[in-house]
């Protein structure tokens, strides 16, 4: 009977605190590729098919409008310059038949704060070619611009003919660039990044919402696009925040503006239920003391240079370890920010991160008589030590 109660003891007691730490399988969506990043440390928490190249239609306009927040933050173009629009940018262009527009025409004079809302709210093609000729001069001009800033990213599988996403042969991109680009334009551009929120916008009378639905539905979600044509399928990069945790999900080909919404749901509240975002050590703060020889101190502080961001499976902050190991010898002259050993972080015998361990204050050498008696102690130091 006794080991009949030790078993229920165990069972009850340990069972539900080994429990509160395992992550489930992610969900497994039908869609051709989907990713979950979180936006601050940039770790991929579920991934398929992540690499594939596929058509992104109007997912294009992100990296239009990233291009187009960076000019304006770079000072060559400003929100009030009147653009005009050309019979490229028409809305009546054939090419643009039964796509999304803003409703722009030759001759009209519009202000580049009132495309940035074409293109992120409305979807307006029109409102892509637009800028895209005011900001380089010709569409095949700025795709190269596109692309540009695509490899400066980082996003590697991605190349760019035209700025709205309409299907061309070889216009590319992944679910995992576009997760890198949305949490650029996060990161970036946050007061542009706002604009994605907008849940309408007005222009020429004509009233046009955003197709991102989880913006009425979810008060965590605060961005990004949608995307279809029938190469590519239903498509939506998201981004929401709770918790001090913000994520990004991408999900591309699904079969129907529902599907995608709802899959991208699933993305959401499986990470923001299962994982955190950690930060560890505050910037400047000192994690150790060192022996200094032969400076004018004989003790520095020593830490990281910046903050660590870490995402952890939700509850099991409590177990990362810190390990320091110093350098044998630390001799001055020291400048802030020298290498003196190495700062890991430890998880259930994981290093989940590797970063140097570094002199917080500068130490200047001491002099002569002060160095040679440094040097004797320094000798009878190893002496005894080995």
């Amino acid at each position: 009977m006794s080991r009949f109660l030790t078993a229920v003891f165990i069972a009850v007691f340990t069972l539900p605190a080994l429990g509160a730490s395992i992550v489930p399988a992610p969900p497994q969506l039908d869609a051709k590729a989907y990713l979950l990043m979180d936006a601050a440390s940039g770790k991929v928490l579920v991934g398929h098919n992540a690499d594939m190249p596929l058509p992104p239609a109007s997912l294009t306009k992100m990296m239009t409008a990233y291009v187009l927040a960076a000019e304006m933050e770079a000072g060559r173009i400003a929100a009030d310059d009147m653009v005009s629009v050309s019979r490229n940018a028409w809305s009546q262009n054939p090419v643009f038949n039964g796509s999304s527009l803003m409703w722009i025409e030759p001759g009209m004079d519009v202000s580049v704060a009132d495309l940035e809302r074409g293109i992120v709210i409305s979807s307006g093609n029109d409102a892509t070619v637009a800028i895209a000729e005011h900001i380089a001069g010709t569409e095949a001009a700025f795709a190269d611009m596109m692309n540009s800033y695509a490899e400066a990213l980082g996003m590697s599988d991605t190349y760019y003919q035209n700025s709205h996403g309409l299907p061309a042969p070889d216009h590319i991109t992944t679910a995992r660039d576009l997760a890198i680009l949305a949490r650029a334009m996060i990161k970036n551009f946050p007061e542009h990044y706002k604009i994605y929120a907008e849940r309408e916008f007005t222009y020429n009378d004509i009233r046009q919402y955003n197709r991102n639905s989880l913006l009425g539905e979810d008060p965590s979600v605060d961005g990004l696009k949608t995307g279809y044509t029938r190469e590519a399928g239903y498509c939506l990069v998201a981004s929401a925040e709770r918790r001090d945790m913000r994520l990004v999900s991408v999900v591309m080909g699904t079969r129907s503006p529902n599907a995608r919404k709802n899959q991208t749901r699933s993305l959401l509240n499986y990470g923001f239920r299962f994982y955190e975002t950690t930060t560890q050590f505050a910037e400047g703060g000192a994690l150790d003391e060192v022996r200094v020889w032969k400076g004018v101190s004989d003790t520095l502080s020593v830490g990281v240079q910046e903050p660590v961001v870490l995402t952890l499976p939700r509850g099991k902050e409590k177990h990362l370890k810190t390990v320091v190991t110093k350098n044998e010898s630390i001799i001055a002259p020291l400048a802030v920010g020298d290498a003196l050993g190495s700062v890991a972080l430890v998880l259930d015998e994981e290093t989940l991160y590797e970063t140097p361990l570094v002199a917080l204050e500068a130490v200047e050498q001491a002099g002569f008589f002060a160095r040679l008696w440094d040097s004797i102690l320094m000798w009878f130091s190893k002496l005894f030590s080995a």
